[in-house]
């Protein structure tokens, strides 16, 4: 009987650590999808805080801002929980390009428009200017990089670094895209044979997916795309993706409008109303170039 007891216990005491090591890793997995679903709740929490203040938290709105064109990237590895000059300086700029009051605090305003999910392309860039508007009617900043007049027949096709269950809506979407671009310009869009040689290369991406540009789950950055003539444009799987969203979901569509722009050379517009602006609210269908996108597409392609 004894070691028939001992066997039982034994088999009881595994099955027991069994069931704590999968409740653990179940915690654990429910606490980092919290997290990442809400990757910048924490900017609440830093409403007016103070410069010259000190508060965890801090190093994060850099590395936000930072990513963005604001902060200076060459602080990368040096960043702290200090309200110093330099965020001081960067919130100001991150005010003036999206038209917010100019306080250099992390006012409410500032806060609300932060946690708005967006586009992952820097708003300033080496090819745009810092933060003030143009002079003439539209606002779109104008890459340098841009398709030869030899190129303005560009082929796409799709290849996704994850299981897509949205691949016909996708495709649908993105040939809706490319006409609205194709209807106010020079180019003509052709989708490729699966598997053949195309200028854009379209897909579902997520996490870190090898072009050094992670995505961040689902709540932040929707997608990304690169200036001519490298032609890759990814969306982020984690997202909520539709082509007709809830209020929870974003538009497949709209987001597609809106990265081809930057495959063709537009940077983000200051105007709100405009396609080529950065931020997009979940449940939002902006489907329709303004004169400010086609402005733009025209401003670099025209001359």
């Amino acid at each position: 009987m004894a070691p028939k007891f001992t066997h039982l216990l034994t088999t009881f005491l595994m099955l027991l650590f069994s069931m704590q090591l999968l409740l653990a890793q179940s915690r654990t997995l429910k606490s980092e999808g919290h997290h990442v679903g809400n990757t910048l709740k924490f900017l609440q929490s830093l409403k007016e805080v103070q410069k010259g203040q000190n508060i965890i938290g801090l190093t994060e709105v850099k590395k936000h801002l930072m990513k963005f064109g604001y902060y200076p990237s060459g602080d990368a590895n040096n960043l702290t929980d200090d309200f110093d000059e330099s965020l001081e300086s960067a919130l100001k700029t991150y005010q003036n390009f999206y038209q917010l009051e100019v306080t250099g605090n992390l006012d409410s305003a500032t806060i609300k428009k932060m946690m708005i999910p967006r586009c992952g392309v820097p708003d300033i860039t080496n090819h745009t200017s810092s933060s003030k508007p143009t002079s003439t009617s539209h606002k779109s900043k104008i890459g340098i990089p841009r398709w030869p007049s030899s190129k303005y027949e560009l082929t796409y096709t799709f290849r996704s670094g994850v299981q897509n269950p949205n691949e016909q809506d996708m495709r649908s979407a993105c040939s809706q895209a490319f006409q609205r671009w194709e209807s106010v310009s020079q180019f003509k869009f052709q989708e490729a044979p699966a598997g053949s040689h195309a200028d854009i290369v379209i897909g579902f991406y997520r996490g870190d997916h090898g072009d050094e540009d992670p995505f961040d789950g689902p709540g932040n950055i929707l997608a990304h795309s690169f200036p001519p003539q490298d032609g890759r444009f990814h969306y982020d799987a984690d997202e909520d993706w539709s082509s007709n969203p809830n209020m929870n979901q974003m538009d497949l569509e709209s987001v597609a409008v809106h990265e081809i722009g930057h495959l063709l050379g537009l940077a983000h517009s200051q105007d709100s109303n405009a396609i080529m602006y950065a931020t997009i609210p979940p449940g939002t269908i902006k489907r329709e170039l303004t004169q400010d996108d086609i402005d733009g597409i025209h401003a670099l392609y025209d001359n």
